[in-house]
């Protein structure tokens, strides 16, 4: 007995030896733990307005990377209209009901007053105008152009006077009525006399020259000017307005109806080449041309800076400010022609097209 605790008093003399030894130890190692650079003091308070601390300085910052590759300019927010913008929910069977009614009316009324044969006054003002020329059929299809022209921009040019005596709707009837009946002379007078004159080229028989005429007097239509799309202010059944339109084919060409006249006439001129053609072009083309400043001087005259801002994004020439980068034609642009409109425009060049013999057959048939 005595021996083991004589056993158990040296076992604990060699533990408390042993700690004893190990905190000896790890007071002689270093502190592997502390870091080995002394830490930075902490900053003093900033000093008090007025005590005289100087401003600390900021680290230079290096200068942006020049940019390889210019990002495309955003399509600038519009000022102008939307155009062949439709709703359907916004349409009226009521409207379309009277525009059929007026339509039906008035185009009855021209032809008994001014096409009927042989009591219509379209003949007598016709022979005149043949009496005037000559007989000449390039001066006297140039004749009845210039006065349809005169006649169509003089009214237009009096709209403004006008509407504020007679009101837009009453004017809008007088100005329809008017460009009608001095416009579908000339267009019987050319369809008859489209072969008359001298015969300068004859390309019909080449291959692929009716398909190449085909396809630009196709293209031509849909150059259409955005104003024709609202149909019921043609027809005085909505408020007739001067529109400022600026999406669509107006990014293309501020005058498309310019531009769409020229692809027409350079159709029909390569297609018949004929001295009777060529001269009805010649006057076409002026009357639009003129038009172009006569429209831009309308436009400016009604909605002043923001015309400017349109035209200053927009061109006469197609594309061309496009080219210069002033025009930026967004992302979706082809969604602006995926319009109801602009399907009517499809089908109506197709069927004008199908409906050439009836339509020539009904020119001959006048006599004109």
């Amino acid at each position: 007995m005595a021996a083991l605790q004589a056993s158990a008093r040296s076992h604990c003399a060699l533990r408390r030896h042993g700690h004893a030894a190990a905190a000896a130890a790890a007071a002689a190692r270093p502190a592997l733990c502390r870091p080995l650079l002394a830490r930075r003091p902490a900053p003093a308070p900033a000093a008090a307005a007025g005590a005289g601390a100087a401003p600390r300085r900021r680290r230079p910052q290096p200068p942006p990377r020049a940019q390889t590759r210019d990002a495309p300019p955003a399509p600038a927010a519009l000022v102008g209209e939307d155009a062949a913008a439709f709703d359907w929910s916004k349409q009226s069977l009521r409207s379309w009901a009277v525009f059929g009614v007026l339509l039906t009316g008035v185009l009855g009324a021209i032809y008994a007053v001014w096409i009927r044969p042989g009591g219509g006054v379209g003949a007598d003002y016709l022979a005149a105008v043949e009496a005037l020329s000559g007989g000449s059929p390039e001066a006297t299809v140039v004749a009845l152009l210039a006065i349809f022209g005169v006649a169509h921009s003089g009214l237009a040019g009096l709209r403004p006077y006008a509407e504020e005596v007679i009101g837009p709707r009453a004017f809008r009837v007088v100005f329809a009525l008017v460009s009608l009946c001095l416009a579908v002379v000339p267009i019987v007078y050319f369809i008859n006399h489209r072969y008359d004159g001298a015969q300068l080229w004859n390309i019909q028989g080449v291959p692929g020259v009716h398909a190449g005429v085909w396809l630009v007097n196709f293209v031509s239509f849909y150059f259409l000017y955005p104003s024709t799309f609202n149909i019921l202010e043609v027809a005085a059944v909505d408020k007739p307005k001067l529109h400022l339109w600026e999406t669509g084919i107006m990014r293309i060409t501020r005058h498309p109806q310019m531009v769409g006249q020229g692809l027409w006439c350079a159709a029909h001129c390569a297609w018949t080449g004929s001295s009777v053609v060529l001269a009805a072009s010649a006057a076409l083309m002026a009357h639009h041309l003129f038009g172009c400043w006569h429209g831009d001087r309308r436009l400016k005259a009604k909605y002043g800076d923001a015309f400017e801002a349109v035209k200053a994004r927009t061109s006469v020439v197609p594309f061309q400010a496009v080219l210069d980068g002033r025009q930026a034609l967004p992302a979706d642009y082809w969604r602006e022609f995926l319009r109801w409109p602009y399907l009517a425009v499809t089908v109506f060049t197709l069927g004008a097209y199908l409906a050439h013999p009836l339509m020539q057959q009904a020119s001959y048939a006048l006599r004109w």
